[in-house]
């Protein structure tokens, strides 16, 4: 008996039925576990040895969608918020370049001044929130001074502006000296002719609040940027575009171009798409993984901290495929 003020009575489960476990399809079995690692393995060997469960099958495809369009000669886009600077990744960027795994890169403005302060510097990222009180954040003079200029320039030159950046760091005709362009994605991109575009949201970016920013120029140039990312995104069948730490403009900046490839008649069925970062943000997911894929082709998405997976993914590629 019980002393329950409720009319309703629990629901017995005497007349439940089962069956054999051996009957039941289970989705996971031993052959599927991970091994554990031996001193001797390699970061290729670590891969092997993930369990072939989830995560770390999608690990394996998109190495191997991006070895495969390598081999074939295909896109290989990289679009990367300024939190892939900021994490110190430039120079995995710049190894990735050198061995054929970057034909294009796509960044938003956090991503040019990040990098244009290191190469510049060799030093970014103020405390935004000491500098904020005071009225302090976003006026370092060099950085918006240098980057207008060489947006203004470059955009009367009919240059996108990662064009002009690139090339404005890689001159000696300013008088400013540039003491870390080795890490310098935007600097080793201009000097391997790899093309970089830069989408802007007036207002984001700290160089729009300085003097001598120019909506004008700026909007010319990123116009320009967004027409050349088109003709990148045009050579993504049978390629891979991965998004990196930018959770809306170049979500949706990719999602236009793929647009304008497909209505100018490249339809782009056979396409593999990634978003790389530590949270799985609403419009990378949309935009960048299901509506760019849902006529074909594959979506990868994998979370986790920039300044580990990236590294991870480009020492497992290193390993696999030769040098060109």
């Amino acid at each position: 008996m019980t002393d329950s003020r409720y009319s309703l009575r629990p629901l017995p489960f005497d007349g439940i039925s089962t069956y054999p476990l051996g009957d039941r399809k289970s989705k996971v079995n031993t052959e599927l576990f991970g091994r554990t690692a031996e001193r001797t393995d390699t970061v290729g060997d670590f891969i092997d040895k993930l369990p072939e469960i989830l995560a770390g099958n999608d690990l394996r495809r998109l190495l191997k969608a991006l070895s495969d369009a390598r081999a074939g000669a295909k896109g290989l886009i990289w679009g990367m918020g300024g939190h892939v600077i900021k994490c110190g990744l430039g120079p995995i960027i710049i190894d990735m370049m050198r061995d054929g795994f970057v034909s294009g890169i796509a960044m938003n403005g956090a991503a040019v001044i990040h990098d244009f302060e290191v190469a510049l510097r060799g030093a970014t990222s103020e405390e935004v929130e000491n500098e904020i009180k005071s009225g302090r954040f976003g006026m370092a003079r060099e950085t918006g001074e240098y980057i207008n200029t060489a947006v203004n320039d470059g955009a009367q030159d009919g240059l996108g502006i990662g064009e002009s950046v690139g090339r404005y760091i890689t001159s000696t005709d300013h008088g400013v000296t540039f003491n870390h362009i080795e890490a310098s994605i935007l600097a080793q991109a201009y000097a391997q002719r790899i093309p970089v575009t830069v989408h802007l949201a007036i207002g984001t970016d700290i160089t729009h609040i300085h003097p001598s920013a120019s909506g004008e120029n700026m909007g010319r140039a990123t116009m320009q940027d967004f027409k050349l990312l088109c003709a990148m995104v045009k050579t993504l069948t049978g390629g891979v575009y991965v998004n990196l730490g930018s959770a809306v403009i170049l979500p949706e900046v990719f999602l236009k171009a793929v647009s304008v490839v497909r209505n100018l008649g490249t339809p782009l069925g056979d396409i593999t798409t990634a978003n790389l970062d530590f949270i799985q943000h609403y419009r990378p997911t949309q935009n960048v993984l299901k509506r760019p894929t849902q006529n074909g082709g594959q979506a990868i998405a994998l979370t986790g901290h920039h300044e580990i997976m990236l590294p991870l993914i480009a020492a497992a590629l290193k390993q696999s495929a030769p040098r060109p």
